[in-house]
């Protein structure tokens, strides 16, 4: 995360709904050599205490779950590269503007019953997002596709221990050179610019 505690002044709540909202991110645990990266899909708890998600059986990092392993999952967000000629304002340098949600806690495995549940919420969860297309669930599937399929991955969930977000909005600028970023952001460089000028703006 960025050291610079201003950009690291978004509540709580307001990062674990960012990270909520997303529902997908960068896991890592710790091992010998580099770290073990998994890009996955999860679930998180209201009360943000868990995140719930599935990793394909073969995975390296399920090898490594024998026992409670630590953890962390990136939830990147909206980022776009700041020229320093948008400012407005002489002897400034290039930068990058996003926003990340570090989740971190204790991975581990559990119980093969508890995946079709997790399945099913899920796919709820993400599908309410298409309305009004009709919801896909698991019961479109022939059970025995849907059995070969299950036997392929595995459930684990994240005890969350540590919520850090940085929003890195050009808060350290004037009111002006972040405005006059925000507009030109928008026609830059970057993933979802109209949303990261928006809340440059904000």
């Amino acid at each position: 995360m960025h050291p610079n505690p201003m950009f690291h002044d978004a509540e709580t709540e307001q990062n674990l709904n960012f990270a909520r909202s997303r529902g997908f991110g960068v896991l890592a645990i710790s091992c010998d050599g580099a770290p073990l990266i998994s890009h996955v899909p999860f679930l998180l708890s209201q009360d943000g205490q868990w995140a719930e998600l599935h990793l394909v059986r073969s995975n390296p990092i399920v090898k490594m779950l024998k026992n409670a392993c630590p953890a962390r999952i990136a939830v990147s967000g909206p980022d776009g590269y700041v020229s320093p000629d948008w400012y407005g304002v002489e002897d400034q340098v290039p930068t990058w503007n996003y926003v990340a949600v570090h989740l971190t806690g204790d991975l581990e495995l559990r119980p093969a019953d508890e995946l079709r549940d997790l399945l099913d919420r899920q796919s709820a969860f993400y599908e309410a997002h298409l309305l009004p297309k009709p919801p896909w669930s698991t019961t479109k599937m022939a059970p025995e596709t849907l059995e070969r399929i299950m036997r392929m991955i595995v459930p684990a969930r994240m005890r969350i221990r540590d919520v850090d977000g940085t929003w890195k909005l050009s808060q350290n600028k004037s009111i002006d050179a972040r405005e006059a970023v925000a507009e030109h952001i928008k026609d830059g460089l970057g993933s979802e610019l109209e949303t990261l000028a928006v809340l440059m703006q904000g």
